[in-house]
């Protein structure tokens, strides 16, 4: 059965106490993380984190087939459209209900109390293992990276799956402990990363673009990158094409929620979250769209890149160069930010899973819900982390499309995550406690500085959650026809299991779950009222 009111304000109550020296903060928790971020490096985790040019290009063999070089441009600016709607409803519920709980929080107070409970709790799971698989992915394409490397220098090599899986493992355990043993330096190595990042783009933009001329292989025509549309999928119709190969841009500005997984470590999250959620949609679409023109135009023998063995951006680098030390460089400038962003997914779902383990919605809570005495972060919740993308990436070795399902999972777990939290604050009137009595189907929630308004609110929250709700079964389908158990999309298998363990999860524990406790104001947290529940 769930928990009475008279627990809930007993637990308040006993927050309310606390000493003078505990910081009781936005979601009603005792503030036990060090506030290291300020806004500028707050801006760089999501930078950082976003990543998006170099994700653009490291996961470009999803898209390439679907289209062509017209088919990657013309996907990438129509997904981001859509992610730009997402993330401006997300950042006016950052802005109204700061939480490093994220979705998960906003998830259950948003449909109000009488299903906040369990909507908040599917949220939660949802989000936190998409940013595991997202983890996995950018040490996946980290570890293509390296074997390509090796491979420039040794032309006889045959790659073989558990190659990039060493790399895999190696990488994963060394982001996975920088941000256990390195917490109050994150923000400086996020600074760093947003110093190679911006550095890495704008060099690899200029080798591309005068590279080709100086070496004599010349330019892709504007026909080519523009224009001439290519179906390699074995699908018939190219509108179902054109809308398969979205999940590549979906997947590189798909994470507009990651520095909202830091607002109770940074002053003043109602302003500062919106403002790093904005920096980051921004730059990450404007990097990654001129890095994609360039890199088009850098091609000469398209063939070559469709049937490379290994990493093709590797083969576009090779024959814009033509220089295996220009190849190498151009992958040592992406590499670096995809490490980078790699440590930045670990500080996202380390914390992801210590914000629901500390609402005891997961097994083990007591023991992920702790904060390290000593290196102040979720340092068991983060361990599992990296235990569990481990065991994620050991599906790299049995499967050929094992990287294509970690992307597909990601933006369909973190989609997911978002349409529970958006479409039932549309349902419940948006800011319905300025204008409602409180009751089961009112939200408590107060608009913060950033606000769309009533008209311009509703629809961009409506056309966000549309596109949600079609796009999470497009991207579930088979990524080419005819398929087989080697090379099907496994992405509605990864994102099934994980709501099927929920569900019985739920009906073990949540009865007994309480959730965010965060159906109040943070004016109200500071004078110790509570609001009425049903």
């Amino acid at each position: 059965m769930p928990s009475s009111d008279s627990e809930k304000t007993t637990n308040m109550a006993e927050k309310s106490q606390a000493p003078q020296s505990m910081e009781i903060n936005e979601t009603g928790h005792v503030q036990e993380l060090e506030r290291n971020f300020s806004l500028f490096s707050i801006c760089s985790v999501g930078i950082v984190t976003g990543n998006t040019w170099a994700a653009l290009g490291g996961s470009i063999v999803i898209a390439i087939y679907n289209g062509g070089p017209p088919g990657v441009l013309y996907e990438f600016i129509a997904v981001s459209i859509f992610y730009w709607l997402i993330a401006a409803s997300l950042a006016e519920l950052a802005s109204s209900m700061p939480s490093s709980a994220g979705v998960y929080h906003w998830a259950s107070i948003t449909p109000g109390p009488k299903y906040g409970r369990l909507i908040g709790w599917f949220a939660g799971w949802w989000n936190t293992f998409a940013w595991m698989c997202g983890t996995a992915t950018m040490a996946s394409i980290s570890g293509q990276i390296c074997v390509a490397m090796y491979g420039l220098y040794h032309p006889n090599y045959s790659p073989e799956r558990w190659h990039v899986f060493i790399a895999y493992l190696i990488i994963t355990w060394t982001c996975c402990s920088i941000v256990l043993f390195a917490n109050r330096a994150l923000p400086t190595i996020n600074n760093i990363g947003l110093f190679f990042i911006l550095a890495g783009v704008f060099i690899s933009i200029l080798c591309c673009a005068i590279l080709p001329h100086t070496a004599g292989t010349g330019y892709a025509t504007s026909s080519f990158v523009w224009a001439e549309w290519s179906n390699q999928t074995g699908y018939s119709s190219n509108g179902f094409v054109f809308c398969a190969g979205m999940l590549n841009g979906a997947y590189a500005v798909g994470t507009p929620d990651c520095v909202s997984h830091l607002a109770e470590e940074i002053p003043n999250p109602k302003r500062n979250v919106p403002f790093a959620i904005a920096a980051q949609m921004v730059t990450g679409f404007v990097t990654a769209f001129c890095y994609a023109i360039t890199i088009f135009y850098a091609i000469s023998d398209i063939d070559e890149v469709l049937a490379a063995p290994y990493f093709p951006l590797a083969f576009i680098y090779a024959q814009a160069t033509s220089s295996r030390a220009g190849t190498t460089g151009l992958l040592f400038l992406i590499l670096v930010p995809i490490l980078c962003c790699c440590t930045g997914t670990f500080i996202t779902c380390g914390r992801c899973l210590w914000t629901i383990s500390r609402d005891e919605a997961v097994p083990f809570s007591g023991t992920f819900s702790k904060i390290h005495p000593k290196h102040k972060n979720p340092f068991n919740a983060t361990i599992f982390c990296g235990v569990f993308c481990t065991v994620l990436g050991s599906i790299y070795v049995g499967s050929s499309t094992a990287f294509n399902a970690f992307v597909g999972s990601f933006v369909v777990l973190t989609t997911l995550s978002y349409v529970a939290a958006i479409l039932p604050f549309v349902f419940t009137r948006r800011f319905s406690r300025i204008s409602a009595t409180p009751g089961p189907f009112t939200n408590n929630m107060r608009p913060g500085p950033y606000q769309m308004g009533h008209y311009l609110g509703y629809a961009v929250n409506i056309i966000a959650c549309s596109y949600i709700l079609v796009f999470v079964v497009i991207y579930c389908f088979p990524y080419a026809m005819p398929f087989d158990e080697v090379s099907m999309n496994y992405a509605s298998l990864i994102t099934g299991s994980m709501t099927i363990f929920a569900a019985i999860w739920w009906f073990v524990k949540g009865g007994n779950y309480i959730g965010p406790r965060a159906l109040i104001h943070e004016d109200d947290v500071t004078h110790g009222v509570m609001l009425p529940s049903s």
